[in-house]
């Protein structure tokens, strides 16, 4: 996608075979990169939020095996990269089946030609992420091109939570490729864009990558969500999954089930942008099979800023003796208040027989 009318990905290769990626963690205040030459680094980028999204986080992990194999190409070497890279973050499905297939091409080979075929693997799950993420958008197109039709001249407003964008994969996203699709278009779009606490990736990064791409936007407070669907200003809601069940139950970011709820109670669409590599077959109940992660309490006691001096501060926002130790990342959608699934084959219903018909051939 565009920043400043060019065309960037979200991670890429440096001539020294290192891996490049952007720096989330400075946006949107600043554009940053960050150069990966080890499988340290690639640890510490993705259990400390440099990097995240699921489908990136799996094709930076498996970038971090190529990388792990310049290093130590033996077996024991292969087993421990993926045992290190797996445990970074729990509850996105992309992160085990990268690595899983990355072991499954390299284990085979001999150990001399390990890494170059690491790379090339690694580069082949980058192009193909990025083919799928679009392929899914032009489902989605077809959904946001037929309510245009029904309401001409009306702009269509699209709802979404967290970022399922271009940041969160290697370039289109999931949640946003209809919406830039429908954009480039010409299509009259306008997304409300949840804040998404306690991170704020609908603030920082949603917001930022839509503005960057000229796409009309309004950022709101996550609790506003029901409020704009109950006065008829919310169209349809696309969010993202870090996690599809076999029988259509979605994680995804904290707060989703409140807007799915919402939207149940409204009337209005809500779809899930889901990529093949997030669905998983071995869980069925979401709710009490997938692991959700509880993460660090600042990130709710403190918040963090561009102050009007020009630099970046932190600040706790509640007493100190406030207990900040349950702060989930992620909620499950159950399957009976998600619309559709749009996937890069076509739109699915959050059903498990449909689900089993279109992706029988998805491990």
């Amino acid at each position: 996608m565009k920043v400043q009318g060019q065309a960037w990905r979200t991670v890429w290769l440096n001539p020294d075979h290192s891996v490049g990626v952007i720096d989330q963690r400075f946006l949107p205040h600043e554009l940053k990169t960050a150069c990966l030459r080890e499988v340290a680094d690639v640890e510490q980028a993705i259990r400390e939020m440099w990097i995240r999204g699921a489908p990136l986080i799996g094709v930076v992990a498996a970038y971090g095996m190529a990388v792990a194999m310049r290093q130590d190409s033996s077996d024991a070497g292969l087993f421990s990269a993926k045992k290190t890279l797996l445990a970074t973050r729990p509850t996105a499905v992309n992160l085990r089946w990268a690595l899983s297939r990355m072991l499954t091409g390299l284990l085979p080979l001999p150990r001399e030609q390990r890494a170059d075929a690491a790379y090339a693997l690694a580069a082949q799950m980058a192009d193909e992420d990025v083919a799928i993420n679009q392929q899914l958008g032009q489902h989605g197109l077809a959904l946001i091109r037929t309510l245009a039709q029904q309401r001409p001249g009306q702009r269509i407003n699209i709802l979404t939570h967290c970022n399922a964008g271009w940041l969160a994969t290697v370039d289109w996203g999931t949640a946003t490729s209809p919406i830039y699709q429908a954009f480039n278009e010409g299509i009259d779009v306008h997304v409300w864009v949840d804040e998404t606490r306690p991170r704020n990736q609908g603030a920082s990064l949603t917001a930022w990558e839509l503005g960057q791409h000229g796409v009309p936007h309004t950022l709101i407070v996550d609790n506003a969500g029901g409020h704009l669907m109950q006065h008829g200003l919310v169209d349809m809601c696309i969010v993202g999954t870090d996690r599809v069940t076999a029988r259509g139950d979605v994680c995804n970011k904290i707060g989703t089930y409140l807007k799915a709820l919402a939207a149940f109670d409204n009337q209005v669409p809500f779809y899930v942008a889901m990529p093949s590599s997030t669905l998983d077959l071995t869980v069925h109940d979401g709710l009490r099979e997938i692991p959700i992660e509880n993460r660090e309490g600042e990130e709710i006691s403190h918040l963090s800023g561009w102050h009007a001096d020009g630099y970046l501060s932190t600040v706790r926002i509640c007493p100190s003796n406030t207990a900040t130790s349950t702060n989930p990342g992620f909620d499950v959608t159950p399957a009976r208040l998600v619309t559709a699934l749009i996937t890069e084959r076509g739109l699915c219903a959050a059903h498990p027989q449909a689900i089993q018909a279109m992706f029988a051939s998805v491990g």
